[in-house]
């Protein structure tokens, strides 16, 4: 049986992924900071901003066939204030994804490994009062495509998902940071809707198939088509 590690796995995208894998009949392996009660999946505690953790959880796993970073925090954050947030976006979803590629490299098969890392829309653009989740997530997208380049001869894929809006919890914060509603976001996609957390699961599997061994090193948006306005 193929074994997914599945990262903030239990909410949001995360909790998506993890359910799709688990349906098409993966073993899954949820790693978040707290336990939720309806976890249907293997699960153990871990914050991926500690490598140590990372480290520990990664131990047990003889072989891990697909691993997927959704952990990740946002908030909005200007450099007139203290640097706690920076710092706190940063080590979740940059030097988290970092400390759980790391653990991952040696126990992915050589052919037929995979990695997927979740990035966002904010990834290829800017937003003001987000300084610290774009470094992030433009960082994500960097190191996506570096490690792609570093780990092609072992027939290793590495890609990026750029989301943009996606009905979840994080979604619903910013809302109320930018004082809109889910309708006014949704109005402001080019395709009119919010996606939902499965349709990023859906293209996370899709990079995980066989047919997509020839796809690496890419940040593929899943936006709306935000990305083609001027």
């Amino acid at each position: 049986m193929r074994q997914a590690v599945v990262t903030g796995g239990t909410r949001g995208i995360g909790r998506a992924v993890a359910d799709r894998l688990a349906a098409d009949g993966w073993q899954v392996l949820t790693l978040a900071r707290t336990p939720l009660a309806d976890n249907p999946h293997r699960f153990a505690v871990c914050d991926v901003a500690d490598a140590a953790a990372v480290a520990a959880a990664f131990a047990p796993l003889v072989q891990v066939d697909a691993l997927v970073n959704a952990a990740g925090i946002a908030g909005a954050n200007r450099l007139d204030g203290d640097d706690v947030l920076w710092h706190a976006i940063i080590d979740s979803n940059l030097h988290g994804t970092y400390h759980t590629c790391k653990a991952a490299l040696p126990k992915l098969p050589d052919g037929s490994g995979r990695i997927v890392n979740i990035a966002s829309v904010l990834g290829l653009r800017g937003v003001p009062d987000q300084t610290a989740y774009c470094a992030a997530k433009h960082g994500v997208v960097g190191f996506t495509r570096a490690l792609a380049l570093a780990v092609a001869p072992r027939g290793v894929t590495v890609n990026a998902l750029c989301p943009g809006w996606v009905d979840t919890e994080m979604a619903h914060q910013r809302y109320t940071e930018l004082g809109i509603t889910p309708e006014q976001a949704a109005a402001g996609v080019p395709t009119g809707r919010v996606a939902t957390p499965a349709e990023i699961a859906d293209a996370v599997v899709w990079l995980l198939r066989p047919e997509s061994r020839g796809i690496t090193g890419h940040a593929l948006p899943v936006e709306g088509g935000g990305l083609a306005l001027p």
